[in-house]
């Protein structure tokens, strides 16, 4: 790996300027093998019961034909273990060799079994050998290797079998269910999670076993990328084999919350060169997930063609393996303690009404005479060359290009955007706060001293840079390198794309620098494909509302009521889907609360980990209701339950009704 990129310390990516993508032995997954110089696999997980085999042969057609290249089905005893023969044969039968996955949790004879009638294999080394009971136990050295002998001897079976039978295997760690050995001995950590996973690895490579994929997953977007880069560095370390990665955020939701929470995860390390297949989970039918990782995956197809030389960054300041927000001054309420901002581009509208900038969550209430603002009321707007014809609310901020704002008549209450040249030339600022947009080719001694000592000055970072998160991050390290502490908006615009894309690719170039610390605030924006104002309002919303959501997945500003809901499997004991929009309808309104939805109690303690609430399915027709992890109330009727969950937060003080937020 050539280093002289990065800090010597350093190796989880080659380059964070260049795109390369990382490369990485190759591993036999039946007819479809992963990693090396293959392209990123796309995949996805039956909802079905897997004891239904017409209905799992049925939905797994759907998800091939929907571009699904490994199929996981779980497998959670011996009898659909063994049942994952039947819809294999099943399958083969009618014409479809797509590779099968069998899910393993806690039972190594079904994962034994699976393994000699499937094409892969993933366990969980947080449950495979151990039982979660939340307790924390005080190794010493010895005590502790007799652990690791231990789970040698449960395990090792288990490899025997996979390499007999040609059997890949996925050794998968997930943030929410750490063993307790684990924690005691390394924490609730990304080293926990990364050394979860080596403790297995160290015993495959021992026995000569090599097909192996791995992965680090969490539902916190930071975490799951910190543990990913220290995979990779620890395995660099350690001199093991370079492992595909298997990408992924658990539990990310449903809807364009869990297509942006996955983008920032998972686009972020796909930046990095980091990543050799990708599962998307979303709270929908399987199939549904598919394009949203085949538009993740392809963006990078082209990647090095298409992207523009960017300078080298020999030594970087930033911790790749912990979130440092960088050091930055206090411009009026940007930068410093502040939450990061949202700026909102309502410059393409023309013939702008109050009533228009609901897109903004600026609401005007015409009988009140009076504006509200909603959780995803933007910060700033940005007009551009068209002032905005009445006044804003108050609190409410304006931007404008500086030769409009020099001729506004309210330069108090409105702020210029300079670009370089006009701000050196410029007769007027504004005495607190002036905006300065430029790229990194533009960062030359003259702008890098007036943003050290002009101390109204925030700074719009924008690229034309189809590697746009690696420029970005260039610039935001030029400023570091200089000591330079002026906050940065990141700017982002793109042409027109269809929404998916225009979510996923915002969520990848602006979350990615957000998960690293940099960037007080986001300006997103999109061009219209016509001049129709319905279009530029349309643009307008989704841009504002895709920021504060890119805020909200990297974990720097909560904006609203978060869920952390699984996608789904045949373990699944209730509609999940039903449920997920049921508690969203009633709960929504609740900024800032996280509330974990989960389908069986396989998984749902640890999936939502750091949820304050959770709704997990324990029977049919039963729900356990969490605060935090500890069980509140055991097997409550699912037709009382969310009811239930609702006086569990309002015995907290944390309730407060819709009617109350209207008045």
């Amino acid at each position: 790996m050539n280093k002289t990129n990065l800090a010597a310390a350093w190796q989880y990516c080659e380059s964070l300027t260049a795109y390369h993508r990382r490369l990485t032995q190759e591993v036999k997954i039946g007819d479809v093998p992963m990693g090396a110089h293959h392209p990123i696999r796309v995949q996805s997980m039956t909802t079905v019961d897997t004891m239904d085999t017409a209905g799992s042969v049925a939905q797994c057609i759907r998800m091939i034909e929907a571009g699904c290249e490994y199929i996981r089905i779980t497998a959670p005893s011996l009898k659909e273990a063994e049942n994952l023969g039947n819809i294999k044969a099943e399958l083969r039968r009618m014409g479809y060799n797509t590779p099968l996955v069998a899910d393993i949790h806690f039972t190594p004879n079904a994962a034994e079994l699976a393994a000699r009638l499937v094409e892969k294999v993933r366990i969980n080394p947080g449950n495979y050998a151990d039982k979660k009971r939340f307790e924390t136990i005080d190794y010493t050295d010895a005590t502790y290797a007799a652990e690791l002998e231990r789970i040698r001897e449960r395990f090792v079976p288990l490899v025997n079998i996979c390499k007999e039978y040609g059997t890949a295997m996925r050794i998968g760690t997930n943030h929410g269910s750490l063993s307790d050995r684990i924690l005691s001995r390394y924490g609730d950590t990304p080293l926990g999670m990364v050394e979860s996973a080596l403790e297995f690895l160290r015993i495959c490579e021992a026995e000569n076993y090599y097909n192996i994929v791995i992965s680090m997953k969490a539902s916190n977007t930071q975490v799951m990328v910190q543990a990913y880069r220290l995979l990779v560095q620890k395995l660099a370390e350690e001199n093991l084999k370079p492992y595909p990665l298997h990408l992924g955020v658990t539990e990310a939701g449903e809807g364009e919350d869990g297509r942006i929470k996955s983008a920032v995860g998972i686009g972020t390390l796909l930046e990095d060169g980091l990543g050799d297949t990708i599962r998307v989970s979303l709270t929908e039918e399987p199939e549904l997930e598919i394009p949203v990782a085949r538009a993740l995956a392809d963006r990078y197809t082209q990647r090095a063609a298409q992207a523009a030389a960017i300078p080298s960054i020999d030594e970087s300041p930033i911790n790749p393996f912990q979130h440092i927000r960088r050091h930055t001054r206090e411009v009026l309420n940007i930068g410093g303690g502040n939450v990061p901002r949202v700026v909102t581009d309502i410059s393409q509208i023309a013939g702008l009404t109050m009533d228009d900038l609901k897109v903004a969550g600026h609401f005007y209430l015409p009988a009140l005479d009076k504006w509200k603002l909603n959780d995803l009321g933007a910060d700033y707007l940005y007009s551009g060359q068209n002032p905005v014809p009445f006044m804003l609310a108050n609190g409410s901020k304006e931007i404008l290009d500086y030769g409009t704002w020099l001729n506004a008549a309210d330069k108090v209450n409105k702020f210029p955007l300079f670009d370089p040249k006009t701000y050196f030339e410029a007769s007027q600022k504004h005495e607190q706060l002036n905006f300065i947009k430029f790229s990194l080719a533009e960062l030359n001694a003259d702008l890098a001293t007036a943003l050290q000592q002009d101390k109204t000055l925030v700074a719009v970072a924008e690229t034309a840079n189809a590697h746009a998160m690696p420029e970005l991050r260039r610039l935001f390290v030029e400023l570091m390198q200089r000591g330079i502490d002026v906050p940065v908006i990141t700017a982002r615009g793109f042409a027109h794309l269809p929404d998916d894309e225009f979510q996923l690719y915002a969520a990848t170039d602006v979350g990615g620098l957000l998960i690293d610390g940099l960037g007080d605030g986001a300006m997103i924006r999109m061009r219209p494909e016509t001049n129709e104002k319905t279009e530029a309002l349309e643009i307008a919303k989704n841009c504002n509302n895709t920021a504060f959501g890119i805020l909200q997945a990297a974990r720097t500003r909560m904006s609203k009521a978060e869920y952390i809901s699984c996608p789904s499997c045949g373990r699944t004991l209730f509609d999940l889907q039903e449920t997920t929009a049921m508690i969203r309808k009633r709960t929504d309104h609740l900024k800032g609360i996280k509330i974990g939805i989960m389908g069986c109690i396989v998984n749902g303690p640890g999936e939502m980990a750091d949820a304050d609430y959770g709704y997990v399915g324990v029977g049919k027709g039963k729900i356990a209701l969490y605060r935090g992890q500890d069980v509140v109330k055991k097997a409550v009727p699912a037709e009382n339950a969310v009811d239930e969950l609702i006086e569990i937060i309002r015995e907290d003080g944390k309730w407060i009704s819709p009617e109350a937020l209207e008045e």
